[in-house]
């Protein structure tokens, strides 16, 4: 039996949230529960919040009073909180990317080691798939994702050799649609490039980076003076993302001055540097090789 998912960064992102033994905690990506967990075992008449829009995830909820389970995105954070009447939090983490459990079940097509359906919805319940997008989105669509959310090389190529591709025949599977760009990828790097066109298109049909922002910005509101944040990433365009809000309170890293020319900033951070996995970490878990935590605290 394989594990769900093992937790990255533990020990270093819960202890960076500085726990209140009677606060509120929201772990907007719930997954195996393992950072859920560990918050709770550091709880008295506190309670925690795990978010998880994948229903896999619910199997794994935990049995204790101080835990709610909330099926849903995290972009409706604070909606889901004043359902359960929660006004305000002590501290939320977020351990972005794709769980393990996303990865070792093929057939939900997060990975391209084994020919599967081209899926890659974190909610099994949405409509937009990896399959719908290549066989309907435009030249124009398609170019715009994998240079955005990829920042794959020869984006204009493999966006060709998609359309002419699907005029002969739709993409059903990943070994179908790997075997229609052959010529796109590099000899000697053909894993790292379909890793970033494969990053390109479970981004857009999660909505991912749009969902990120909307939570951050709700978490504004959520949190008072104290509480913390603890964010886990896994490639840059995430990272930056996290990096400018904390830093600035908004995703471009500009920031504001009151009338008095004082900086208006949100948050300090608790890590002036990154934190990022030790090298016998990565030994156990090869999924945190790309990790990288950033902790601030709400001012």
């Amino acid at each position: 039996m394989t594990t769900y998912h093992t937790p990255v960064l533990l020990k270093e992102s819960i202890d960076g949230l500085n726990i209140k033994p009677n606060g509120v905690y929201v772990d907007v990506t719930f997954g195996g529960g393992g950072h859920s967990k560990e918050i709770l075992s550091r709880l008295t008449s506190g309670k925690i919040l795990g978010f998880d829009q994948d229903l896999d995830a619910a199997k794994n909820s935990i049995n204790d009073k101080r835990f709610i389970f909330c099926h849903g995105n995290f972009r409706f954070l604070k909606n889901f909180l004043r359902l359960n009447g929660v006004l305000k939090i002590d501290g939320l983490l977020a351990d972005l990317g794709v769980s393990s459990h996303h990865f070792d079940i093929a057939e939900r097509g997060f990975t391209f080691q084994s020919d599967a359906p081209l899926d890659m919805r974190m909610n099994q319940g949405a409509k937009l798939s990896a399959g719908e997008i290549l066989n309907t989105y435009s030249f124009e669509k398609l170019l715009r994702l994998f240079n955005e959310f990829g920042e794959v090389e020869n984006s204009r190529r493999l966006t060709g050799e998609i359309i002419k591709a699907r005029e002969v025949a739709p993409f059903v599977s990943s070994q179908g649609f790997i075997d229609a760009i052959q010529k796109c990828l590099p000899r000697g790097a053909e894993n790292k490039y379909l890793a970033k066109v494969y990053q390109a298109l479970r981004i857009e049909v999660n909505h991912e980076l749009d969902a990120l922002k909307k939570m951050l910005l709700q978490s504004l509101e959520l949190m008072d003076p104290g509480a913390r944040m603890a964010v886990i990433t896994y490639h840059s365009l995430e990272d930056r993302i996290v990096k400018n809000f904390f830093k600035s309170g908004n995703f471009e890293g500009k920031i504001d001055k009151d009338f008095f020319g004082n900086p208006i900033i949100p948050f300090k951070a608790i890590n002036n540097k990154v934190i990022i996995p030790s090298s016998e970490e990565i030994a156990l878990n090869s999924r945190s090789r790309s990790a990288k935590l950033r902790i601030a605290e709400r001012i």
